[in-house]
């Protein structure tokens, strides 16, 4: 939102400076992002008269002028404009000045063998515009040694403010006016509205055509026809106030619309009433209607769009944009003037959808003030008969003003509660009156008072936001600073177990070499349906863009889609994860949060199987399991409690994948090479390996009793190794067969191992050859022969009996 000090004080009257005003808009929550003065720009810039010109020895096209710049004795410049001439009042740039729309600072030099002090301007040498075929020509009394700036009406600094979406009553220059009267920093100038009398009825009617339920769409509509009016370019003042905030003037009729809309926050419309036939109807628009507006393109329109029609058809779309064949022009005589009220959901729909944006789009997606669609067109009726004449008829009034919303049961307590902010009961009062709230009910510290928001502040629905208007006010600086405890006055960690999962995995997955993205939260629908999404109570009802139609089932696909953007730009080892949410249903409970990675190429763990003296290998199933079982350990969950389940979801290779698992129903992720037609979906080039693990399906960690920490005991033996190669069925996991060999002397069994895994000749058929590599601790003493031979007994009879495992012969 733009405008000038001049146009602020149009509303305000204040003796605030600017630095004041712009210190205060950001401390009541308007921030300032620029202030563009132009007395600072143009300062230097000074109003001289050319005492003689005389051409140039040495050039053409040049002459030497002497010129009167009001600093004592006159300055030779050399110019070379062709209507610089003796007694002309210009624009005079002394050395040191810097020229703006030609990025240079001004200094003194000889030009052809004759020095020159400084330079005479044309507009467009400022910036400005204007003719610049030559130097400014000033009128004959502009006052030499003046600055430019002011003499010119120049030095009227413009503030741009960022509102955030809720503040749509500030989407005005009154609205800010009302905000800063309210901070103490003047009198708001509230001049209330007259009516316009009609002189005849409005020949046009309107009529709003809706289905029962879509009222809301235009609750009410206001138009009222102005006869006999002289259109044609507007006064000055008009004109200087549209430029000031980078708008173009066309024509009165259509600039005073665009005043009201920045002045008052009023969007307003105006037909040229010789295009209409007929009377204006509101509805839906029709599968196959469109529309050429004002901006030249043709928009297709659908069921979802309101339009203002005629008998011809489609005139505007309603709240966004009008259409050229009604736009009015300088042979307009008769105009219609509309002012109405739009459904904020719709409007953003629409534009959205058909990518317009208007400013008129802007305001009324936001939400604009209801009760002045009749005094927004009683305003604009009256800048109409004061700039162009004519005279107007009756207004024309279809639906009604919405009822106000419901007032809110406010205790005052409440501020302190919520800020920590101790203020007095009249302050707080006080500052929700001063920005137009209704206050009734007991007024103190510990009363409860009913509150009731003004029409334009559509965004207020409950007390938190009263809390938000009071403190604002007040001054968000008084709040004081409290640093928080941690002398354990606070019950429990001060993070959730999730919170520190989600950190931890951040981590783990870092540090194994593995780059962080964070990826849309939406997917294209064909995308979710891969991964088991797709569902309609997923699908997002107004979507930013086709291929992000529905929440994401998996981190996957934002991952896949950047290893694949990695890849076309000759990055093809990548290894990326992420952490974040995931949605299978749209109940509370079917969220998740969840840590995904993925790899490609060549990018193993922190560079395994890299060497400078063999081809590095690609990547495989077994790096994905790594991962996530690295990611098991460092989240404090112990591998072994956890089933690997060969067979993955139906994105993932069959025979290249498992599922992770704490018991038969309870699964917790999942790790394996993408299936080739899930690539081929995405058209990214594999094979990509990865692994998904939902973080809120963890079992939680087991409470253990606080005690110290045993020393590390290192053995004085040497570890004894010893081979054993099973037979077992096929369908054996090697994890079982571990476990049981693991099971057999939990004393003396430090580590076991899988170095072979053999299918083929010399194999029954149906059963394969598993090879485990076993190592014994001793701590007491050495072992015997008799005690290891032993306790490899026990490894091949606990094998036999917990897999059916029978020795290789």
């Amino acid at each position: 939102m733009k405008f000038t000090l001049s146009w602020l004080k149009e509303h305000l009257d204040t003796e605030a400076s600017l630095e004041n005003i712009v210190e205060t808009l950001t401390r009541i929550g308007l921030e300032v992002e620029r202030v563009d003065n132009p007395a600072e720009t143009l300062g230097v810039f000074k109003i001289a008269e050319i005492l003689s010109a005389a051409p140039h020895p040495n050039a053409d096209r040049l002459q030497v002028c002497q010129v009167n710049a009001g600093e004592g004795a006159p300055l030779q410049v050399v110019c070379g404009a062709p209507n610089a001439r003796t007694g002309l009042k210009t624009v005079f740039a002394p050395p040191g000045a810097y020229i703006p729309a030609k990025n240079f600072t001004l200094s003194k030099g000889v030009i052809r063998g004759v020095e020159s002090a400084g330079m005479m301007c044309s507009p467009e040498e400022l910036g400005l515009e204007g003719d610049s075929s030559g130097i400014f020509e000033l009128a004959a009394d502009a006052p030499v040694g003046a600055a430019y700036a002011a003499f010119a009406g120049l030095d009227d600094p413009r503030i741009e403010i960022n509102l955030t979406p809720n503040r749509s009553d500030a989407a005005s220059v009154y609205g800010i006016a009302r905000d800063l009267a309210a901070a103490g920093l003047g009198r708001l100038k509230s001049a209330g509205v007259a009516p316009v009398a009609g002189k005849f009825p409005c020949p046009v009617g309107v009529k709003l055509d809706f289905a029962p339920g879509d009222g809301r769409l235009a609750p009410i509509f206001a138009l009222r026809l102005v006869r006999g009016v002289k259109n044609g370019p507007s006064p000055e003042w008009l004109r200087k106030r549209l430029r000031s905030i980078g708008l173009r003037p066309i024509n009165a009729l259509v600039d005073i619309t665009n005043f009201f809309t920045f002045d008052r926050g009023r969007p307003l419309h105006v037909f040229d009433a010789g295009k209409v036939a007929g009377d204006l109807v509101v509805r839906r628009a029709k599968a196959g209607e469109s529309l050429l507006a004002l901006d030249g393109r043709t928009y297709a329109l659908d069921e979802h769009a309101v339009v203002i029609c005629d008998h011809h058809g489609v005139e505007s779309l309603a709240g966004i944009m009008g259409g050229e064949a009604s736009g009015c022009d300088d042979n307009t005589t008769d105009v219609l003037i509309e002012s109405a009220m739009w459904d904020p959901n719709n409007i953003a729909q629409t534009g959205r959808k058909l990518g317009i944006v208007s400013d008129a789009r802007y305001r009324f997606e936001r939400g604009v003030d209801p009760a002045f669609v009749l005094p927004g067109l009683e305003l604009a009726t009256e800048l109409v008969l004061d700039l162009c004449g004519g005279e107007a008829s009756d207004v024309v009034v279809a639906g009604r003003v919405p009822d106000p919303p419901a007032g809110i049961s406010f205790p005052l307590s409440e501020v302190e509660r919520l800020t920590g902010l101790k203020l007095g009961a009249s302050e707080m009062v006080g500052a929700l009156e001063k920005l137009g709230f209704s206050v009734a009910g007991q007024i103190s510290n510990f009363g409860h008072v009913h509150v009731r928001a003004p029409s334009w502040r559509p965004d207020i629905e409950g007390k938190a936001d009263l809390v938000e208007e009071i403190v604002r006010i007040a001054g968000l600086d008084r709040i004081a600073s409290v640093a928080l405890s941690r002398d354990g006055a606070v019950a429990g960690p001060i993070l959730t177990l999730l919170q520190r999962r989600v950190r931890a995995a951040r981590r783990a997955l870092a540090a194994r070499g593995m780059v962080e993205a964070v990826t849309w939260s939406f997917v294209g629908k064909a995308e979710a349906e891969i991964f088991g999404g797709g569902a309609p109570e997923l699908a997002l009802a107004n979507p930013i863009a086709a291929d992000l139609s529905d929440m994401r089932p998996s981190l996957l696909p934002g991952l896949i889609k950047g290893a694949k953007t990695n890849a076309a730009r000759g990055f093809g080892d990548v290894a990326l994860f992420e952490v974040g949410q995931i949605f299978r249903t749209d109940e509370a409970d079917g969220q998740y949060a969840a840590a995904a990675g993925l790899r490609r190429g060549t990018a193993k763990p922190c560079g395994a199987g890299r060497h400078w003296s063999d081809k590095a290998p690609p990547v495989d199933v077994f790096d994905a399991k790594a991962d996530v079982l690295a990611l098991l350990s460092a989240l404090g969950v112990a591998a072994s409690g956890v089933q690997i389940v060969p067979g993955g979801p139906d994105f993932l290779h069959p025979g290249r994948s498992a599922t992770l698992q704490f018991g038969p129903r309870h699964s917790v992720g999942w790790f394996g090479e993408l299936h080739p037609k899930t690539l081929e979906a995405f058209d990214a080039p594999g094979p990509i390996i990865a692994f998904e693990l939902l973080l809120d399906l963890l079992p939680p960690p087991k409470p253990k009793p606080t005690k110290a920490k045993p020393k590390l005991e290192l053995s004085d033996f040497q570890p004894v190794e010893r081979d054993f190669a099973f037979i077992v069925d096929k369908n054996v996991k090697a994890a079982d067969l571990i476990k049981a060999a693991q099971g057999a002397d939990r004393t003396l069994i430090v580590q076991v191992g899988v170095f072979d895994l053999y299918e083929g000749p010399g194999v029954p058929e149906g059963r394969k050859s598993i090879a485990l590599n076993v190592t014994l601790q001793p701590r007491d003493k050495t072992l015997t022969d008799a005690e290891i031979e032993a306790v490899a007994a026990k490894v091949v009879a606990e094998a036999g009996k917990k897999t059916g495992a029978v020795l290789r012969g």
